[in-house]
């Protein structure tokens, strides 16, 4: 694996828990980084599966002080402003700044579009991509005022680059974190910010585990059928929360120093097709 440089650096994770921002934390601890780890630590009304617990952000912390960084534990709700301003404020005090921001958190839900509830658009809508806004918004402001660059790291998905039956609300999410990536690349450039999201494919981690439990396989095939498998590799059917990881770690380093404004879809050839 590739070796970067973040010693000196902070990074700030929202969606720290468990799976994709738990590798995250800890990939960044790996390469020299202290960590802000953040997440909900509670359930939404309306998603199917447990989110997070605070156990479980205790030992994302746990493993990223194993892997030699420092961490800071903040419970903290994407949805608010209050508690994200509040949260950046925390790890400013407590590390004298942030490098880097990983907008990770994110649910995944179903429902057709004629269907749904209106809590239920809200609710992704507010944690998956006016979450991102809120994140980058007061980070964004502690790089302006810092005036040393900075990087901007968010999860879409291969389903912000496509449809997706039953659900049209994750969809419309995962598309608005790519619009909102490159317009925040092109008002913070003038700040050295580079801002950039990644577009994963089916990841094995506890949230695709809940979906599927949750709806049944019925309802992945279903939502599979107009876009097909999402690896095109023979016998791989998910990815790893590392593979994400790693395309986190380039964009978070000084090897990326030009690339901005970009939906990196790491989906195993799924958009391909």
């Amino acid at each position: 694996m590739p070796s970067y440089d973040f010693d000196g650096k902070v990074a700030f994770v929202t969606g720290a828990g468990r799976a994709q921002g738990r590798s995250h934390a800890q990939h960044y601890a790996k390469h020299g980084a202290d960590v802000v780890v953040t997440d909900i630590c509670e359930n939404v009304e309306t998603n199917p599966y447990d989110l997070s617990s605070e156990d479980d952000l205790a030992e994302t912390a746990r493993l990223v002080e194993e892997a030699g960084g420092e961490a800071l534990q903040i419970t903290m709700d994407v949805r608010e402003e209050s508690q994200v301003e509040a949260a950046v404020e925390e790890a400013v005090d407590e590390f004298g700044k942030i490098d880097i921001l990983a907008n990770n958190a994110g649910i995944f839900n179903a429902s057709d579009m004629t269907e749904m509830p209106e809590l239920q658009w809200d609710e992704m809508i507010d944690t998956n991509l006016k979450g991102v806004w809120l994140c980058s918004k007061h980070v964004g402001k502690h790089f302006i005022e810092r005036g040393d660059g900075g990087k901007i790291v968010s999860t879409s998905s291969a389903a912000g680059l496509v449809g997706s039956p039953s659900a049209g609300h994750y969809v419309a999410t995962k598309h608005g974190v790519i619009g909102l990536t490159k317009t925040l690349a092109l008002e913070l450039a003038e700040y050295d910010v580079n801002v950039n999201a990644v577009c994963p494919t089916g990841v094995d981690t506890p949230m695709i585990a809940g979906f599927s439990e949750a709806y049944g396989e019925e309802m992945m095939d279903e939502m599979g059928a107009f876009s097909g498998p999402w690896s095109v590799f023979e016998d791989v059917d998910m990815i790893e929360s590392e593979d994400i990881s790693e395309a986190y770690m380039w964009l978070s380093s000084d090897a990326a120093r030009y690339v901005t404004g970009i939906a990196l879809p790491v989906d195993a050839g799924m958009t391909a097709k």
